[in-house]
């Protein structure tokens, strides 16, 4: 049994087939730099995605992973489990392919509108899908910030959200929102990223990394 208090500080991150190796590990390391207790749940995991599981939790973290049309098939079924968990009060960390999930067409359906490919908008920065940086104005400030073809978020014009950050053409890079009872937070970037997911794409490695704007969405989002 978990008691309430230690609900209230554990985290489930997602570890499985629909995420990439490297992924999970960076964001159970900004939640643990959040003051929070990470713990992995998967199909090869000790814990479960499952209603129960969830329930003993503050939040559930879906780390980046492959290709969208790739990860749905594998987590369709969990969908309305974890729409019901944050419509009651859990919270939702979603990055990069998280972000997408976080969308409707397909995914969890958590957000006041869609995601989409950042790549495809007429005014992005960046037109491929290679490893690469990006920098966005994360609270205003800009910050350079490792960039997989991640998600922009399309939120509906009446909709009630925080933009934390944007892409350079001003669209929405990181937004937290509310759902039922619950809260969504989701980053189309990767502010998780270590020193080595750069040295490994052959990208030279920001002076200040952005890992304390990883912290900053998992507080953001978990605040009451």
């Amino acid at each position: 049994m978990t008691s309430g208090s230690e609900r209230e500080q554990v985290v489930l991150v997602y570890r499985g087939p629909a995420s990439l190796p490297g992924c999970p590990e960076a964001v159970a390391a900004s939640v643990a730099a959040a003051g929070l207790l990470p713990r992995y749940v998967g199909p090869r995991e000790r814990l479960r995605l499952e209603a129960r599981t969830l329930a003993a939790a503050a939040a559930y973290a879906q780390p980046g992973g492959d290709e969208l049309e790739l990860a749905w098939p594998l987590l369709r079924r969990t969908a309305p489990i974890i729409r019901s968990y944050v419509a009651a009060g859990g919270s939702y960390l979603g990055f990069c392919l998280g972000a997408y999930l976080a969308g409707r067409s397909p995914g969890f359906d958590l957000l006041p509108g869609d995601t989409d490919q950042y790549t495809a908008s007429p005014t992005a920065t960046v037109r491929h899908d290679r490893d690469t940086v990006v920098t966005v104005q994360w609270r205003g400030r800009p910050r350079t910030v490792f960039f997989q073809d991640g998600a922009c978020i399309y939120l509906e014009p009446d909709a009630e959200a925080e933009v934390v950050a944007r892409y350079p053409d001003g669209r929405p890079a990181a937004v937290v929102c509310g759902y039922g009872r619950g809260r969504v937070g989701v980053v189309g970037p990767h502010p998780e990223a270590t020193e080595d997911w750069f040295t490994d794409a052959g990208l030279e490695p920001p002076r200040h990394l952005a890992t304390d704007l990883a912290v900053d969405l998992v507080t953001t989002t978990l605040r009451r």
